[in-house]
């Protein structure tokens, strides 16, 4: 180890013998590492002895520390809810990292008077009741589809209040009519009755259907007792109703105890934290929760920032809770549960028997869950063979994940446009595809020069990336995603003429270092720069068969727009000739009316539409021009 600094070795002496919280800092005073501990001195100074059993990441985060903070609290319950506050508000980087399930919706119960239920995937601090999240959205929707049918809860977003409702501000909408709602925007439902109902919903939703069913019985009795039949009758129904949605879980326990069961899988640096809801001795749901930074961490340290984590959370704390294995701090963790249950709660390891079967149970269902996170993974990371191929094949020292090439397209020197296309991983990303009109076409003999225009393409694609988007008078330039991207490898279309055209545009600009070759479509031969030989490429080659793919995808691209610009040129210089329409008139007509056949067509079946819409002193003059044209023609 390093030896220590002089502030190190300072706060190390002064460390107090009580509990706390102890944060690692860097040199900038940023946060690194969040700990907790029983004796702050005992804890703290552990990670700055020298011996040989420390890890390599532990070093790394030790040799960073320049700056130690400590915060002293009364107790090893406050230390850990500091510890644990710190950590999701700081995100210490060496800390153990669980991803946020925000993805994952809940059913929320509102902090209304006349409270709403409903599903939400965010979780705001307004007092409100969530419950979840659900990890399987299907059973959240039957769970609450049960809640609608089995109480009468208000589906409209109105603000009842009782100033609202003394009014009279709202009316009862269908709901009501159709026995979904009580009415309670009307006052025909007191709010204790209401909440009354709310409080029931909470006990389905936490699971404690037979407790339910029980005090509803209770209920109904007591109406059949005093003769209200038809109160009673309401209760039959509701009872009978969650009967059937509690026949539909699975039963584990006939102990008819509630309790979590907890725990994990892990590989290299990743885990999932795996916790099955078990409530009257049945199965109401699983969460589970992907954790990462835990390469060299202890299990028990790993299980205990879950357990921890998921209770922060939660909504209700049950009397049991099963772990997997015996973690360093229980006693703390038992203390902290049992304050916010308000009640005693009993943490178990089985060892052996139908409960360590349950605890296997859940881990297999973690195992399960991390395996799909690697096959997910692995798809993102896919390499296609061909990119293989191809960086075998050119002798490339990385992979050509981003590949562009570029083609030239003319008519004897006319409408001369380039195109650019790009692939990455093999794959065609139009949104990053541009087109390129170009000027510099003809040599000094006026022919058409490919040689210059491919110049001129690369030069305006490469001199943003070169100066950083701006052009060469120094003023910034709209930022283009596709041209701030670096490729890995350049495809130019055509043989060692373009090619050498473009590396030498490339050398100017100062980027010589690109990876860059020409393809002919001559033999499909692959030239590389400096050597005037075709580079060998086995025809059977998927490598081959990519850059075939990519050029041929190039050459579409070009020949569509080459296309468009003679259609448009065509068209605009024949409305140009009509004396009376000039450039931009005849522009706006063909943007108007596509084409100028649409234009001979309107006014010869509808001309007073197209006068309307072109005006009376343009129509005069095309109705002219299309009526001179058509008695030459007769006469031809």
């Amino acid at each position: 180890m390093n030896p220590l600094s002089e502030n190190i070795k300072d706060k190390l002496s002064n460390l107090p013998n009580t509990p706390g919280v102890y944060q690692f800092k860097d040199k900038t005073g940023k946060v690194l590492y969040v700990g907790k501990a029983k004796v702050l001195r005992n804890r703290v100074r552990q990670y700055f002895q020298n011996r040989p059993a420390y890890t390599t990441r532990l070093d790394i985060l030790v040799s960073k520390t320049e700056d130690i903070e400590i915060l002293q609290t009364d107790n090893e319950v406050e230390a850990l809810i500091l510890e644990l506050n710190l950590i999701k508000e700081l995100k210490p980087r060496y800390n153990i990292n669980l991803k946020d399930d925000k993805s994952y919706p809940y059913i929320v119960i509102t902090k209304e008077p006349f409270p709403r239920v409903f599903p939400t995937r965010k979780k705001r601090s307004d007092g409100s009741k969530y419950f979840g999240p659900y990890t399987d959205v299907k059973n959240m929707r039957y769970a609450l589809k049960s809640i609608r049918d089995i109480f009468q809860i208000r589906s409209c977003k109105l603000n009842l209040t009782e100033e609202t409702i003394a009014t009279g501000k709202f009316k009862v909408c269908l709901d009501y009519h159709i026995k979904k709602c009580e009415g309670p925007c009307e006052g025909y439902q007191s709010k204790e009755e209401y909440n009354r109902m709310i409080t029931q919903v909470a006990k389905m939703l936490n699971g404690k259907t037979t407790s339910l069913i029980k005090e509803l019985n209770v209920q109904m009795n007591e109406l059949s007792s005093n003769l209200e039949f038809e109160k009673a009758a309401k209760l039959r129904d509701k009872i009978e109703a969650l009967e059937v949605y509690s026949s539909k879980q699975k039963m584990v326990d006939e102990e008819m105890t509630d309790r979590d069961i907890f725990a994990i899988e892990r590989e290299d640096n990743d885990a999932v934290g795996m916790v099955l809801k078990v409530r009257d001795g049945k199965v109401i749901g699983k969460s589970h929760s992907y954790i990462n930074n835990v390469l060299e961490k202890e299990d028990d340290e790993v299980i205990e920032n879950f357990v921890t984590n998921y209770y922060l959370k939660a909504e209700y704390i049950p009397e049991q809770i099963y772990l997997e294995k015996e973690i360093e701090d229980i006693d703390t963790l038992k203390k902290w549960l049992e304050i916010k249950r308000e009640d005693k709660i009993e943490i178990v390891v089985p060892k052996i028997g139908d409960k360590a079967k349950l605890v296997n149970m859940v881990k297999a269902n973690a195992k399960f869950v991390l395996d799909e996170l690697k096959i997910q993974r692995l798809k993102k990371e896919f390499i296609p063979h061909s990119l293989e191929a191809l960086k075998r094949d050119l002798r490339l020292s990385k992979l050509p994940r981003r590949i562009e090439c570029y083609d030239i397209s003319h008519i004897q020197g006319t409408d001369t446009v380039a195109s650019m296309v790009v692939f990455t991983d093999a794959k065609p990303r139009k949104s990053d595809y541009r087109k390129f009109k170009l000027t510099n076409v003809l040599n000094e003999t006026g022919k058409p020069d490919d040689f210059l225009s491919m110049r001129e393409v690369i030069h305006r694609r490469f001199r943003r990336l070169d100066s950083g988007n701006e052009n060469e008078s120094g003023k910034g330039v709209e930022k283009d995603e596709s041209f701030s991207a670096v490729p890995d490898l350049i495809v130019i279309d055509g043989g060692k003429g373009q090619l050498s055209s473009a590396v030498k545009v490339l050398t100017d600009i100062g980027l010589e270092k690109l990876n860059v070759i020409g393809l002919a479509k001559r033999l499909e031969e692959v030239f590389l720069p400096g050597n005037p030989e075709a580079q060998s490429i086995p025809h059977t080659s998927s490598g081959l068969k990519l850059l075939q793919r990519i050029r041929d995808e190039a050459h579409r691209f070009a020949i569509t727009f080459h296309r468009s610009l003679r259609s448009k040129r065509t068209f605009t210089s024949e409305l140009e000739e009509i004396k009376g329409i000039g450039k931009t008139k005849a522009a706006n007509l063909l943007k108007k009316f596509g084409s100028v056949s649409n234009i001979e067509k309107l006014i010869s079946e509808n001309f007073e539409d197209f006068e309307k819409q072109a005006g009376k002193k343009t129509a005069e003059i095309l109705k002219n021009y299309f009526s001179e044209n058509k008695l030459k023609e007769n006469e031809i």
